[in-house]
C-alpha cells in the first residue's frame, strides 16, 4: 500500500547495504530523486517521512513525475527516517537506485559535437556534483573524473540534484580521450582563446589545489585560460566548468 509504514530496522539495513554496494547509489532529497525519475533511473525504493507531503510536493514542483513517484513511496517513522542519513534534507525523502553501467568507449566515440568534461583528481564531492549539474544543463556529452572521489557519492548526487542520471558520468583510472582533442583549462594558457573550443573536445579542469597534472598539460592540444581580474588567482572548479561550457555554447562551438 502506497504510503504505509514499513519496518524501520529493515529499511535502515537496506540503506546501510546500499551505501556499501558499488552497484547502488543513495539519493537524498526531493530534487535529486525528481531528476533521477525524469531520466529513467532504476529505483530499488523511495522512502519518506510523510507520503502525503511528498505527493503534494511533487504535484506542486514537478507534476510530470508525480504519478511515478507515488507508485514507489514507502513511509517510515520520524525516528527511523533520521537513521537513514546523517544530514537529512528538509524535503524528508530518500531513495536507493541502481547505478548505470557506463561505457567509456561509447562516450568517447560518440559522434556528437558536444564536449566531454574531464575533472582531474577533484577533491570535493560537492564540487564534483556542482560541475555535473552544470555539465548536464549546458548539454555536455558526459563527465569523466580521475582520483579517489566517487562522482556517484551521495554528497555528489545531492550537489548535482541527481543529474548524474542525465548524462554519462564515469570514474576512470587515467586520462583517455580517444580521437577527441584535449583542451586544458590552465591559468598559464592563452586568455584570448577562451571561446575557441574545438568540436568534440575533452575539456580538462584541474583539482581545487593542485590544478592539472603534468600529463594532462603535456598531452593537451590546446591550453586556454579564463580571463580574471588582477589579484584573483582561481575559480571554484564548478564555476570554471560553467564559464567554459557556456562560453563555448554561446560562441557556437
Amino acid at each position: 500500500m502506497v504510503g504505509s509504514k514499513v519496518n524501520g530496522p529493515g529499511v535502515q539495513r537496506r540503506f546501510d547495504e546500499a551505501r556499501r554496494d558499488p552497484s547502488l547509489v543513495v539519493l537524498e532529497g526531493f530534487h535529486a530523486i525528481k531528476h533521477a525519475i525524469r531520466f529513467e533511473a532504476d529505483f530499488v525504493g523511495i522512502v519518506c517521512l510523510d507520503a502525503t507531503a511528498a505527493r503534494n510536493m511533487a504535484s506542486a514542483l514537478a507534476p510530470d513525475i508525480a504519478s511515478r513517484l507515488e507508485d514507489r513511496l514507502e513511509e517510515v517513522t520520524t525516528e527511523d527516517f533520521r537513521q537513514l542519513t546523517r544530514d537529512p534534507t528538509d524535503t524528508e525523502i530518500i531513495a536507493i537506485a541502481r547505478r548505470p553501467i557506463g561505457s567509456l568507449a561509447g562516450l568517447l566515440n560518440s559522434p556528437k559535437e558536444s564536449p566531454v568534461v574531464f575533472l582531474d583528481r577533484p577533491s570535493s564531492h560537492w564540487n564534483i556534483g556542482a560541475a555535473i549539474r552544470v555539465a548536464a544543463a549546458a548539454g555536455a556529452a558526459g563527465v569523466l573524473t580521475t582520483g579517489f572521489q566517487d562522482p556517484w557519492h551521495p554528497s555528489a548526487l545531492r550537489a548535482a540534484t541527481g543529474l548524474q542520471f542525465a548524462l554519462p558520468v564515469m570514474q576512470t583510472d587515467e586520462l583517455q580521450v580517444g580521437d577527441r582533442p584535449l583542451v586544458a583549462i590552465d591559468p598559464d594558457g592563452d586568455p584570448s582563446q577562451t571561446l575557441v573550443v574545438p568540436d568534440r573536445a575533452v575539456i580538462a579542469f584541474g583539482s581545487e589545489r593542485a590544478g592539472l597534472s603534468e600529463e594532462v598539460l603535456r598531452r593537451s592540444h590546446l591550453r586556454i585560460a579564463i580571463p580574471m581580474e588582477h589579484g584573483v588567482s582561481s575559480l571554484n572548479v564548478a564555476t570554471a566548468v560553467a564559464v567554459v561550457l557556456y562560453a563555448a555554447r554561446l560562441s557556437g562551438a
